[in-house]
């Protein structure tokens, strides 16, 4: 059993004998990981289908299993994939196909997933797909192709609502990547600030990503044409806005500001919560506005302020993103 010999995505793979498979996974693995295998047994027997995804999912998690991922995919997981969450599916085989080093090999994977994915009945599992398929083809030098891919994903994404925070992740890092590569700033900017709004900082970034990432954020509001602040990293105080004093800025009846905020929120343009009975909206973050130019001569003493205090940001910011998620 070895991800590196197998032949990937064969388009009718042979079909699953559930103990010959078991038994060489026992005999090919190391023994920590035999637990899963005397698992994936039992839960496949059984037709648990939602437990069986849940311990792939440990499985493939586990550092140990990094040599065996693909293989337990192509011979496992294909034999009944349609039975479990499509969503689920596609963001185990995203995590496995990092494990396949050929290019061409990597990009067959996914592909191939995606031909097996039901657009209509599966909508984030193909936006997934799709913006994992861009970064792909990113990495390799595709970039005409990255960008049919990202709009492709737009298409279906713009239309979704309710999406879950790793579909729009996956979206914007790829937007924001693409964007990076082709030195425009005022879009990498935007893209890269809606990323940060659908991870968590402390799990998905390792403290050298969330350096580089605060530093090109930093480029980038100073380099672009339309960019000019550091609107995410303003003061907390004064946050706590009635409905009527948002009735009177945005010009809208006061008894539209609760559907207008709850948009808002669903948009992921602000973060924060909704008193209906007070009538108050306390905002925690907002997406940055675009500044006038007068203000340009603050942005070099902010970046210092931002950069020195970098991990004290992380620390006020953290909880408030793992509150909205």
């Amino acid at each position: 059993m070895s991800s590196t010999t197998m032949a990937v995505d064969a388009p009718n793979p042979p079909k699953l004998v559930l103990d010959d498979f078991i038994a060489t996974a026992l005999s090919a693995t190391p023994p920590a990981l035999h637990t899963y295998f005397e698992s994936f047994r039992n839960l496949h027997t059984r037709k648990l289908w939602h437990q069986l995804t849940q311990k792939l999912k440990a499985f493939f998690d586990d550092e140990l299993s990094r040599p065996y991922r693909v293989d337990v995919f192509e011979r496992f997981v294909r034999d009944f994939e349609g039975k479990i969450n499509q969503l689920r599916l596609v963001e185990m085989g995203v995590k496995v196909s990092r494990d396949i080093d050929n290019p061409q090999t990597h990009l067959a994977f996914l592909t191939a997933l995606l031909s097996r994915i039901d657009n209509e009945k599966s909508q984030e599992a193909h936006v997934l797909l799709l913006a994992s398929i861009a970064h792909v083809k990113l990495i390799y030098g595709d970039v005409d192709g990255t960008k049919m891919d990202m709009d492709a994903a737009w298409k279906i994404l713009d239309t979704l609502e309710g999406v879950e925070n790793g579909v729009n992740a996956a979206y914007y890092g790829v937007a924001a990547d693409y964007y990076k590569a082709r030195a425009e700033y005022a879009p990498y900017y935007r893209n890269s600030l809606l990323y940060l709004a659908c991870v968590d900082l402390d799990t998905d970034m390792t403290p050298e990503e969330r350096l580089s990432r605060s530093h090109d954020l930093g480029i980038s509001a100073l380099l672009a044409d339309t960019i000019y602040n550091f609107g995410e990293l303003r003061s907390a105080n004064n946050r706590t806005m009635s409905f009527q004093t948002i009735a009177e800025a945005t010009r809208q009846p006061i008894e539209e500001v609760e559907a207008m905020v709850m948009k808002a929120l669903s948009l992921k343009l602000i973060r924060g919560s909704i008193d209906e009975v007070d009538q108050k909206v306390q905002i925690s973050w907002v997406q940055p506005r675009v500044l006038s130019r007068e203000q340009i001569g603050s942005l070099a003493q902010r970046l210092g302020e931002w950069v020195s205090k970098l991990n004290t940001v992380e620390q006020r910011i953290a909880p408030e993103v793992l509150g909205s998620s």
